[in-house]
């Protein structure tokens, strides 16, 4: 549905490893002061981090936001949990999606559009060991067929 658009700060390329990703949806997030200022110096990791449905809200868990430089006493927590600013509507599709088997909510990746911070988050199926093998050798092909196309072009 959503495609983030705006400054990319981070992205999630293990997700998109791990999983096959069915749908994205755009959520903005709540933060604290120092936070977003980290966050614009491009100071957060999306690597381990997760989305948790808890009380009809959604939470964003062990996304890493470096603690920022000059925030001395008033720093923030580098790993809290973090809520995500959603409309009921999608909380629902998200909860009746994570209900089957092998599925989960993944942070996709982290950009600043309109002056906001906005994370792209994407409901996954997890991947077979088979199917990361495919997508490793269909990845290893386009490299190749792009090293002789430049080969020729070379000539």
């Amino acid at each position: 549905m959503a495609k983030g658009k705006g400054k990319v700060l981070a992205v999630n390329k293990k997700a998109n490893f791990d999983y096959a990703i069915e749908e994205t949806i755009e959520a903005g997030i709540v933060l604290e002061g120092t936070e977003i200022k980290s966050i614009r110096n491009g100071k957060v990791q999306l690597r381990d981090a997760f989305v948790l449905i808890r009380n009809n809200e959604a939470w964003i868990s062990n996304m890493h936001v470096s603690p920022y430089e000059q925030g001395n006493r008033y720093n923030h927590d580098p790993v809290r949990s973090r809520k995500l600013l959603m409309h009921r509507k999608q909380i629902a599709t998200l909860i009746g999606q994570t209900k089957e088997k092998g599925t989960a909510i993944v942070p996709l990746k982290m950009y600043i559009k309109d002056g906001f911070a906005k994370v792209l988050i994407g409901v996954g199926r997890g991947k077979k060991l088979y199917d990361k093998r495919a997508d490793l050798k269909k990845k290893e092909a386009n490299r190749e067929m792009a090293r002789a196309l430049k080969d020729k072009q070379n000539y």
